[in-house]
């Protein structure tokens, strides 16, 4: 038993970290995925309206690139700190940068009122959205998987997970309110800026929450003991090259079904359907609902099967998915696009997502794990979450198909499909 005590009841622990946790990455997800809702529906109208609309649209796009280009220089900045410092801390800084930025946006001036200025401070304002959120996701899923009974990490740690269908419903679901009850025309000249605004409030429960917590035992000894590691992104890249490829291989399939069926899944939706088709927002809206459900439900089952099986189920089966979310667009039908929506997201994707945060934690030490999960998972976010809208915009626009889209996709979890059968299976080892 470690000599370091939590302040917090132990039967309590697990569970209130878990909460804090997921409050916690709600918060910094809903503030980064209304950046993606809004470039799908209106910044290509609103920071780039001087160029073609397909212009437009790459162009809003590349912007949401630079956010998930920020995040593995976030998950070093973080990883370093928080091996060093502690994850709690890390975790309270990035919350406040995240709602900063977010709040900014929402009071940003468009190309009508300042001109090129808009676009630039846009970019700006979306990299210190992706320096947050690559800290952020490691050090709540350490926090929770750390605080975890043996045998259970996967349950726990899917409460980080939880955080990204939540964080969706919330930005998701505001803009859908907000859109119908204004009409589209008085949505992209002001409203839409309403979802950023309420990012402010959310911070500040967020922090309420987030402050309430501690480091876990095992972390705690170790910084009392001095034996955290001087540089930890280093040493992780001397110690455990193969463990950080492997959580960039895990992470690409999972990543780029995701923004590729509710970021640049809008944007088709719009060009092929009509630009006030609800059909994708709808869609986005009931499978984040469902995600609450399914995403503890594949870590649960990922407790009991190992990590690596449907991992292997998600990674091989997201293919099939994102064809079918094409084929069920090309019908015009909102209840086929939210079918296959669902289908892709909480079948496919979370079979991968709900046992992730235990996986990426338990494949490094106590020592170097926030480095080391940070780094996987912010550079497999850049890989193929940030260029996935824009290539996919890039190949339908000048293709006019989206088959070569969904053959690329398939190349990359190929990727995906490799890291899972050489990592490690984690699940079952109670020294972790």
């Amino acid at each position: 038993m470690s000599a370091v005590q939590s302040p917090v009841a132990p039967a309590r622990t697990p569970r209130r970290v878990a909460l804090a946790s997921a409050i916690g990455t709600t918060i910094e997800w809903y503030d980064f995925y209304l950046y993606a809702t809004a470039t799908a529906l209106v910044f290509n109208q609103l920071f780039f309206p001087s160029i073609s609309p397909t212009a437009g649209t790459l162009a809003a796009f590349a912007t949401y690139a630079a956010g998930f280009g920020a995040r593995p220089i976030g998950a070093v900045i973080a990883g370093h700190l928080g091996d060093r410092l502690g994850r709690r801390t890390v975790l309270v800084g990035a919350l406040v940068l995240m709602g900063v930025a977010t709040t900014l946006i929402g009071v940003l001036p468009t190309f009508a009122t300042i001109g090129v200025a808009a676009p630039v401070l846009l970019v700006v304002l979306r990299i210190l959205q992706g320096l947050a959120v690559g800290g952020e996701w490691a050090g709540a899923a350490i926090l929770a998987v750390e605080h975890a009974p043996p045998r259970r990490r996967g349950f726990f740690g899917s409460f980080t997970q939880l955080g990204s269908p939540a964080g969706m419903l919330l930005a998701t679901g505001l803009f859908f309110l907000v859109r119908t009850a204004v009409g589209d025309a008085a949505f992209v000249e002001f409203w839409w800026r309403l979802p950023f605004h309420a990012s402010a409030v959310l911070v500040v429960v967020g922090l309420v929450i987030r402050l309430r917590i501690s480091d876990a035992p095992e972390f705690a000894e170790l910084r009392a003991q001095g034996k955290v590691a001087r540089l930890p992104v280093v040493e992780v890249f001397r110690a455990a090259p193969r463990e950080v490829l492997l959580t960039t291989g895990l992470r690409l399939s999972q990543i780029a079904l995701f923004v590729l069926i509710t970021t640049y899944g809008l944007t088709y939706i719009a060009s092929e359907i009509g630009r006030s088709s609800s059909a994708g927002l709808l869609a986005v809206v009931i499978s984040s609902a469902i995600g609450l459900a399914t995403t503890p439900l594949w870590a649960i089952l990922s407790d009991r099967i190992g990590r690596r099986k449907p991992y292997l189920f998600g990674a091989v089966g997201g293919t099939v998915t994102l064809l079918l979310f094409f084929l069920a667009v090309g019908t015009g039908s909102t209840l086929l696009v939210v079918l296959a929506v669902g289908l892709a997201v909480n079948v496919t994707h979370d079979a991968m997502y709900g046992p992730q945060a235990a996986w990426f934690a338990e494949l490094f030490t106590v020592r170097l794990r926030y480095s080391g999960a940070s780094l996987g998972y912010g550079i497999g976010s850049v890989i193929a979450g940030g260029f996935a809208p824009l290539v996919a915009a890039a190949v339908v626009g000048a293709t006019g198909s989206f088959w070569p889209v969904v053959v690329i996709f398939a190349a990359v979890s190929v990727l995906t499909i490799l890291a899972a059968v050489f990592a490690r299976e984690t699940a079952f080892d109670d020294t972790v």
